[in-house]
């Protein structure tokens, strides 16, 4: 075929039509919107109650997805474990693990910003184009009740967890460094074994004239682990040559007590805590590593050896954070049997500046109740020991658990500041049932003060161990009757005396009311 002449074109033949691309044509769907302002606001509810799912509405399909179906999720297992949830045990065991508790608290607080977020776009993709300021304005409030009636709880919830998580890393240890706790105790057996477990309360009076801390204030709880009922033990600080148990070292540095040359002060029972450290550094092994509490250590075993009974654990409590404790519950209410001093010092003749006047069903604030514990004036120690013990009986009391739900927060920053013990972290849970038992169980308290048979300058330690075994394992009630001032002994009461209330009955002597 012929070439077309130079310069010529050749000539355009059209080919058939091109062939159209097969497939759906991708259309738009228009986003939707609510009629007025009851239509926004039910889809913005809608998108609250179940988030994601108004987004859906809207025509956000993807964006709704991406959050409906995580919630459907999440909703599901927890109604799935609701059950297991809701077991005492378990909230116990959570509320005593920092790790969970911190966790749980970062996840509350992402789930409240995704969740208002979505709220929030929900309430701007469903509004109406137009619509009157009135309205713009009415959506923005029910936007933010919303937000704040549904936020409120979940940030309290996250401020309780991080709170608690604190609390428990900053006062109990995982493994405390101490040579008297017990070894032999385990997750699943957190008793090792004993019908009772042995906790020393102790008062640590600071002041700024002298340096340390005075254990002034000496309970011994002894609680039944299986039941929670409970016998404690008040011991005078000034309770002259303490014994150590047989076998120990202190034993064998002070095997007829704890006693020595120069001032008898230094002696006593409440400076054991500063004294053994500072006499003998070191003497008890593990106590003496950093971190360890060798004074509280050498005070269990003085307990022990003097009340025949094993000291498990102590919790020291420095008096000056106990008004912290005491507002932080709301107050205590006592029964005030005599007037207790404010201020005043008897030996140097200082006048009090005030007083806590006698009556029944008293409501004490944290600077009242402190006085009232520790108020010496125009008293003695033994007097002041019973209010001490009946302080203690009124904040178990108080701390019921809306109380502490409600004041929870500063009362654990009190706490954390004014707390020692030797508790191991992993006991906690065990430790808090036993609490909950003791208290709606009988509570009886032995004060050993001045009598016939005991003197704290010159104590009779073997009477003292027959009447802590005696508390510990009454004898029958027909005993207690025949002899009604064995069955009283140094016991002592925290009802109200005065002319206006019935005195405690002779039989009930010994057991404490409520």
């Amino acid at each position: 075929m012929a070439e077309p002449p130079h310069g010529s074109t050749a000539p355009e033949h059209p080919g058939p039509p091109p062939t159209p691309r097969r497939g759906r044509r991708r259309r738009l769907r228009p986003r939707r919107r609510a009629a007025g302002l009851r239509g926004t606001v039910a889809v913005t509810l809608l998108g609250a109650v179940v988030p994601g799912s108004g987004l859906v509405w809207t025509g956000r399909r993807l964006l709704g997805l991406l959050v409906l179906v995580p919630f459907l999720l999440v909703a599901a297992y927890a109604a799935g474990t609701a059950s297991r949830v809701a077991d005492l045990r378990t909230l116990i065991d959570l509320a005593m693990d920092p790790a969970r508790l911190k966790t749980l608290a970062a996840a509350a607080l992402l789930g409240l910003a995704v969740w208002a977020a979505t709220v929030w776009l929900t309430y701007r993709q469903a509004r109406p184009v137009r619509r009157s300021r009135a309205a713009t304005v009415a959506g923005h409030a029910v936007v933010l009740l919303l937000v704040a009636v549904v936020g409120a709880p979940l940030g309290l919830a996250a401020r309780y967890a991080t709170v608690q998580a604190d609390l428990v890393e900053t006062v109990f240890e995982e493994a405390p460094r101490s040579a008297t706790i017990p070894r032999d105790v385990t997750v699943a057996d957190p008793w090792g074994g004993r019908e009772r477990v042995n906790l020393l309360l102790l008062g640590g009076d600071g002041s700024d004239s002298r340096a340390g801390v005075r254990t002034d204030s000496l309970i011994l709880a002894s609680i039944e682990t299986a039941t929670g009922k409970t016998v404690m033990f008040s011991l005078p600080r000034n309770l002259m040559r303490a014994q150590f148990p047989e076998g120990s070292a202190l034993h064998e540095l002070y095997p007829d007590g704890f006693t020595g040359d120069g001032d008898p002060a230094a002696y006593m029972l409440n400076a054991v805590y500063g004294q053994v450290p500072l006499l003998h550094p070191g003497v008890l092994g593990a106590s003496a590593d950093e971190g360890a509490d060798e004074g509280a250590d050498a005070l269990k075993l003085a307990v022990a050896g003097s009340l025949g009974l094993d000291v498990d654990y102590y919790v020291l409590v420095n008096l000056r954070g106990f008004e912290q404790v005491v507002d932080a519950i709301g107050g205590i209410t006592v029964d005030v049997n005599e007037p207790v001093a404010i201020n005043g010092n008897t030996d140097a003749g200082i006048e009090p500046t005030a007083w806590i006047e006698p009556g029944p069903d008293q409501h004490l604030d944290g600077f009242h109740a402190l006085w009232f514990a520790r108020g010496r004036y125009g008293s003695d120690d033994y007097r002041r020991m019973e209010r001490q013990r009946c302080a203690v009986d009124a904040i178990i009391e108080a701390a019921d658990p809306m109380t502490l739900l409600r004041r929870y927060t500063g009362l654990a920053e009190a706490g954390m500041d004014i707390v020692t013990t030797d508790i191991p972290r992993d006991l906690l849970p065990a430790l808090v049932e036993l609490g909950l038992r003791m208290k709606d169980a009988k509570v009886r308290s032995v004060v050993f003060k001045p009598s016939e048979r005991f003197s704290s300058a010159d104590p009779d330690y073997d009477h003292v161990r027959a009447t802590v075994a005696r508390a510990i394992d009454p004898p029958e009630r027909a005993v207690r009757k025949a002899d009604p001032d064995r069955a009283r002994g140094t016991e002592g009461s925290c009802a109200w005396t005065g002319e206006d209330r019935q005195a405690p009955s002779e039989d009930a002597a010994g057991q404490l009311p409520g």
